[in-house]
């Protein structure tokens, strides 16, 4: 195009308001020498994907520096721990819920017999105490000590007899009738009325013709019980010496034995007694490897 031609289009741009006139490309800008020399136009360039995509927020950098968990052998072990000391925790405090919820069941009578049992047992504990040492004030303040002494282990042998049944005893108690005509009676029930029973402060225990003593083993044999090897029948018999006020209350307390018995159609009937005659003896045994230390 001539010079001639171009003054025309020239007036025309300038006479054109702001708004009208075509936008110059970015090219336009460039120097022509650009495009030889390899240098990148505004079309040429290519937009940066990182510039337009925003970064992680604070939440995706913590989810990602906790998922997938990195964890060491010490933190391991750790966790296991922890994990078997909570399981322990909340076992305890189910068992402990257990028991109270059965004694919120409680009738108020029965709660003021599970009181009174234990005020007898800690006061019987007391009684063994003071016992115990007016023994030992009595060897210390005694003339003639050797007598003392000698008075002391024959009273000490009489109630070690009682206690492995080489002798006969009597005195109050009670007489504890389990009658199992269903034949549901097992030795475990038997077992749990003797310990409760001893638990209660019972002194000798005899059930139907053998003696309890301190190693006493109930089995169940061919629907009945067998106690130390011997077997008996029902009806069930005990025969037991003690405090009778703190005896049958033990038996009668809420889910104690007289409960489980009545579930299994078991009939029970305590009967408190002044005199009660244990007569069932055990043979002496001499040990076979065990001998005093005393010398």
């Amino acid at each position: 195009m001539s010079e001639q031609d171009q003054q025309p289009a020239n007036r025309l741009r300038r006479e054109l308001p702001e708004e009208v006139r075509p936008a110059r490309s970015p090219a336009a800008d460039v120097p022509a020498g650009a495009a030889r020399t390899g240098g990148a136009t505004g079309a040429d360039r290519q937009p940066d994907p990182s510039g337009d995509r925003p970064g992680p927020t604070g939440r995706q950098r913590l989810v990602k520096g906790l998922w997938p968990p990195r964890l060491t052998r010490a933190q391991l072990i750790v966790a296991l721990l922890l994990f078997g000391l909570g399981f322990g925790l909340a076992v305890q405090v189910a068992s402990n819920s257990e028991g109270d919820s059965a004694l919120r069941g409680a009738r108020q009578e029965d709660l003021v017999r599970i009181l009174d049992e234990l005020d007898d047992r800690t006061q019987r504990l007391e009684d063994e105490k003071q016992g115990l040492e007016k023994q030992r004030d009595e060897l210390e303040n005694s003339s003639d000590q050797a007598e003392e002494a000698r008075k002391q282990t024959l009273e000490k042998e009489r109630q070690l007899g009682i206690l492995a049944g080489t002798v006969a005893a009597q005195g109050p108690g009670i007489t504890v009738t389990v009658e199992d005509t269903k034949g549901t009676v097992e030795a475990d029930m038997l077992l749990d009325a003797i310990q409760e029973l001893r638990a209660a402060g019972a002194e000798a225990i005899q059930v139907n013709d053998v003696r309890v003593v301190a190693g006493t083993y109930l089995t169940d044999s061919d629907k009945s019980v067998s106690v130390d090897g011997n077997k008996i029948n029902a009806p069930y018999r005990f025969q037991v010496i003690g405090k009778p006020q703190d005896l049958e209350p033990a038996l009668n307390i809420p889910g104690g034995v007289v409960q489980t018995l009545e579930k299994e159609q078991a009939t029970v009937t305590v009967e408190r007694s002044s005199k009660i005659v244990v007569d069932a003896l055990r043979a002496a045994k001499r040990p076979d490897y065990a001998r005093s230390s005393s010398r």
